[in-house]
Order: structure tokens, then sequence, then C-alpha cells
């Protein structure tokens, strides 16, 4: 049986419902709201906006990883998060920090956040691993090929078999440093290294990676290229597109889903869950 996640002040037993992550990009290039919570305050207020709509947890990215996006130093990522995590300090909520460096994320857990979101799921800079063992934080690791979303995206690829594959060698590497298994989150990486119709497999076949490796799993498909390629909208104009493939991944198994829109996904994800456990027979329902 998975044990019990625990993230900051956020204590929960898999299954009992879907946690919602809220995206808090404090950046000026992202690509669906770049520029709008970059200032401290703005971000902070966007944070008790999104807390009061349903967010569980608090993503807060101080670079963007969209394509053609510029890389930039540890040192201007950590001004941009640093003031916003020393603010949320004061908030009763869990919070991760998205970055790929382990001197920002060892940084952010010493600053407050309660997470790391690697989005190169320990396969970037050896470091990393050893930040979270270090740090005892939770780990979200994504299934990624690179910096570069649309790096190494080989139509022909076994995108599940893919997934299995460099999932089980993050493990063992958080194993070789010391990671607590039990508080590795898995995320599919919607949107990186993959065709559309990858996104569509890995989506549809997520519940083969839980059974794989019985661990918690956060999926972040919100306002994704696949999205505008399947609707025909631009960024902004995708969280309805985002709310169906979302709730399909909690069809097949999804225990964290990552959005932008969260008072839409804060409503969805109830109802959903209110099926699925009556569906699963986890207690009576008032019709």
């Amino acid at each position: 049986m998975t044990p019990p996640l625990k993230i900051g002040p956020l204590e929960h037993v898999p299954g009992a419902r879907t946690l919602l992550m809220g995206i808090l990009n404090v950046t000026p290039d992202s690509f669906s709201d770049g520029g709008r919570h970059d200032a401290p305050a703005a971000a902070l207020d966007h944070a008790r906006t999104l807390m009061a709509q349903g967010a569980d947890i608090i993503d807060v990215g101080g670079e963007s990883t969209r394509p053609g996006s510029q890389r930039i130093s540890a040192k201007e990522e950590l001004a941009r998060i640093l003031p916003v995590l020393t603010g949320l300090r004061g908030f009763a909520c869990a919070v991760s920090i998205d970055t790929f460096k382990p001197d920002v994320a060892a940084a952010a857990i010493r600053a407050g956040a309660h997470a790391i979101n690697d989005i190169l799921g320990l396969q970037g800079d050896p470091d990393m691993a050893r930040v979270a063992a270090r740090t005892g934080a939770p780990l979200i690791a994504m299934h990624n090929r690179g910096l570069d979303p649309t790096a190494d995206v080989d139509p022909a690829r076994d995108i599940v078999a893919d997934m299995i594959a460099f999932f089980t060698r993050t493990l063992e590497i958080a194993e070789q440093a010391g990671v607590d298994r039990h508080r590795i989150i898995l995320d599919p990486g919607i949107g990186f290294g993959k065709t559309p119709e990858q996104n569509l497999i890995a989506l549809n076949r997520l519940g083969e990676v839980k059974a794989r490796f019985d661990l918690p799993v956060l999926v972040g498909a919100s306002r994704k290229r696949f999205i505008g390629t399947l609707t025909g909208r631009e960024a902004a104009d995708r969280d309805a597109g985002s709310l169906g493939a979302h709730l399909t991944a909690v069809a097949r198994g999804a225990d964290i889903i990552r959005a932008h829109d969260v008072r839409l996904h804060a409503d969805a994800l109830k109802v959903a869950d209110a099926v699925l456990q009556e569906r699963m027979g986890f207690g009576e329902m008032e019709p």
C-alpha cells in the first residue's frame, strides 16, 4: 500500500482525492503567463488567489522551459524566486520549487519551499539527487530527454517503454544518493520530448506506469501545445482542453494535477473524484 504523502503542511492519503497544484511562474517569458506575476507582490497576490480557488500546492518557477526560451544563471533565478518564497512562508499551503538547478533547489528549501520539482528527473546535474537526499524534501521527477521540450522527439519511440526505462534509472539514482523512495512523485512529462500522439499515449496508458512503480503520479498538461493542436486554440484559451486531458489522467490514476486555471480544475476534480470513488466502492453517496 502506498504510504501517505507529506509535503510541508500537507498530509495526503493517496486515493482519497486528487490534489491540485497551482502554477506560479515568476518569469517574464513563460509560454502562457510570462510577465504577469514576475513582481513579488503580484506573485503573492496570485498565490492567495490560487489558494482561495482550491490549490493544495503552489509550484513556484523562476525559469521558463518553453521552446526557444533562454537559459538563465542560478543567481538570476534565485533573485526571482527568493522574495516570493519568503513571502509564502506565512501561507498555509505546500510549496514546491520548479527548477533543474541543485543550488537553486537547495536555496529554495532553505527559504521555505517544501518540495523539489525537477523537470530532468534527477538525470541532469548529479548534485540534484544529493540535494534531495540531504534536505529530505519530496521530489517530483519528470520524464524528460533535455531542457528543450522539442528535443529528441522520435515519432517511432515506444513512449511508455521509454518512460518506464527512464523512471527506473531515476529511482536507481535516487537510491544511490539516499533519497527515500516513498518521497518521490513521478511526472510523465506531457509536452516534453514527445510528439502530439505520444502525449496522448502517455496520458491514456498512465495506469501502466503507475502500476509499475507504485508511486504517486503528477500530470501537468495545462495549456500544452498538443492541446492547441487538437483544439486550434492559443495557449491562453486552452483551459477547457487542459481539463479534458487532466480528467482523463485522473481516471487513469493520477494523484496530482498541475494547472494554471485552479478554479476550473477544483470544481471538476471534486466531481471526478466523487464519481470515481463511488464507482470504486469507497462509500455511499447522496443521490
